[in-house]
């Protein structure tokens, strides 16, 4: 297997922030070169960068580091990510019984949605994609929950910044159209997408909401050939009500 390669100096500075969290009363720029074997000079110039960003803080009287707010903050935030994982996991997994389709669970990653976990049909034939995977913000219903969760102004210059891409012939690619779905959906509380990410693929999404700064939907997705009308409305309204669930849940976990 092909080995990736690591940029030395990101390799350092996460070496660097592994010895800092290991300590307890913090390292030393002359401590750090000598556990890591590392340049005095190419500590000082890793941990003054570090500082900048706030991963980590040197101690006015010892000038010693310790983790920063800013690492903790992301700590804080992969821990959310978690946490919502977990308390998902059991209400995807009804969901995927009551339809028998695919039911994924994702989070707004910068402009990217990230997929935390997904509860495969049992299907033969069924829609999957790994957990980690990144999708585009403008991916079919998924990607209008997560703009409709915005700030209307926030999610209009989105949509406006750059050509909308188009997936399929069914892709809304008109930005005034593309808005004017997104305010429907913001009302409705879900989004639905009828091949507009992939053809012959039909998907409901909801947000999930009262989990803080954590923007994260579920989605149910499926064949069109076995989502009828009928059965779109069923989805429907199940994905809804997970989406509900889980907000409760996570609500009462705070």
């Amino acid at each position: 297997m092909e080995k990736r390669y690591i940029a030395p100096s990101v390799k350092k500075a996460f070496d660097i922030l592994q010895v800092i969290s290991l300590s307890r009363g913090g390292m030393g720029v002359s401590e750090l070169a000598r556990d890591l074997k590392m340049a005095k000079s190419t500590v000082h110039g890793i941990t003054s960068a570090l500082e900048d960003l706030g991963a980590i803080i040197r101690a006015p009287l010892t000038k010693k580091y310790k983790i920063g707010p800013t690492l903790l903050e992301l700590g804080r935030s992969a821990f959310s990510q978690i946490d919502v994982k977990d308390l998902a996991r059991p209400f995807m997994e009804g969901l995927m019984e009551r339809t028998e389709e695919s039911v994924f669970l994702g989070v707004l990653n910068g402009d990217r949605i990230t997929i935390l976990d997904i509860v495969e049909s049992r299907k033969e034939l069924k829609i999957t994609s790994p957990r980690g995977t990144a999708i585009s913000i403008f991916a079919g219903a998924t990607g209008k929950v997560f703009l409709a969760s915005m700030e209307e102004d926030l999610a209009i210059e989105i949509i406006r910044a750059k050509d909308l891409p188009s997936f399929t012939k069914n892709t809304i690619t008109d930005p005034e159209k593309y808005i004017e779905e997104i305010k429907r959906v913001k009302q409705a509380g879900y989004a639905t997408d009828d091949e507009e990410y992939i053809l012959g693929v039909r998907a409901v999404a909801a947000p999930i909401r009262g989990e803080g700064r954590l923007n994260s939907a579920i989605w149910a997705v499926g064949f069109k050939a076995g989502l009828d009308e009928k059965r779109m409305e069923s989805l429907i309204r199940e994905t809804k009500a997970a989406a509900t669930e889980i907000s409760r849940k996570i609500a009462g976990n705070k």
